[in-house]
């Protein structure tokens, strides 16, 4: 569970601002309710800011100087935020990441190594490879990455974020979402505003079969893996709550559940943090 004493002490206690007089807002102000932590999040608003940085990489703003930043399943304990101020001043804040104890099984048994793909795959999957990376870098102006997000389906949480087998040693890859069995042809729903990026209808992925993505704004997006059904269009603008999809088993998949994934820009984050609600049930 992420305590709030822990949140606190970690140097980057949400700040409450008061102007008196002529005092100025500082320029980096962290919001209550983020997750400082492995696979986590946190907004902020800036104020006087020409310019905002992550380690060294950009950080988008909305015209009200608001921001949202987040941290990769593997990230570093600590990082570093730049605000560019009237001068060109830089001033800096310095954020602590708390680790997680993600869900580890040793197997006593060697990695499999994984069947030779065809050239026919393999041609397939770069093309679907290129159609996703295009949908992640779509920036759409959507508003939702500025919302509490919501449950996008009912269900048991069959999968865990961040899960990985180690095989004698050597580590497999670790789960990059959330499964949610919530039964065949279950609807699913936004779980924030956004814009459809790519709608995989007609023709299922070969892994991910009938894949949906969503663009929530600021480099945040969506991706909803294995449906039986589409109920949205490329290009269309959808909000949250609204029926999306329905869960299924297409692509490679050992039943019907409804995988979720969230990443901004390229780090990959836990969906789990960002349901307020449910949040005391992400173990660190």
């Amino acid at each position: 569970m992420i305590r709030r004493r822990d949140f606190l002490s970690g140097g980057i206690a949400a700040t409450t601002v008061l102007l008196l007089g002529n005092t100025p807002l500082p320029p980096i102000i962290i919001d209550e309710g983020g997750q400082p932590t492995q696979g986590g999040w946190l907004r902020g608003r800036t104020s006087a800011v020409t310019g905002l940085a992550l380690d060294g990489k950009g950080v988008a703003m909305g015209a009200d100087g608001a921001f949202l930043i987040a941290f990769d399943r593997d990230a570093p304990p600590l990082a570093r935020l730049v605000a560019t101020v009237a001068g060109g001043q830089a001033v800096a804040r310095d954020i602590v990441v708390a680790p997680r104890a993600w869900q580890i099984e040793h197997v006593n048994v060697a990695k499999r190594p994984g069947a030779v793909p065809d050239e026919e795959f393999l041609r397939i999957r770069k093309g679907e490879l290129a159609r996703i990376a295009a949908a992640r870098a779509r920036r759409t102006g959507a508003e939702g990455w500025r919302q509490d997000f919501v449950r996008p389906a009912p269900g048991r949480f069959s999968g865990r974020f961040g899960a990985q087998r180690i095989y004698r040693g050597e580590p497999g890859s670790y789960h990059s979402g959330l499964d949610i069995a919530g039964g065949a042809c279950t609807a699913f729903i936004a779980p924030a505003d956004g814009v459809v990026t790519l709608a995989a209808a007609d023709s299922p992925f070969s892994l991910e079969g009938h894949l949906l993505m969503l663009d929530h704004g600021n480099g945040l997006n969506s991706a909803f893996l294995h449906c039986s059904a589409l109920a949205v269009v490329e290009g269309e603008t959808v909000r949250q709550g609204q029926v999306i999809g329905r869960i299924g088993s297409s692509g490679r998949a050992t039943g019907p559940h409804l995988h979720w994934s969230i990443k901004w820009e390229e780090s990959r984050l836990d969906p789990l943090l960002f349901l307020p609600q449910l949040v005391s049930a992400a173990t660190l």
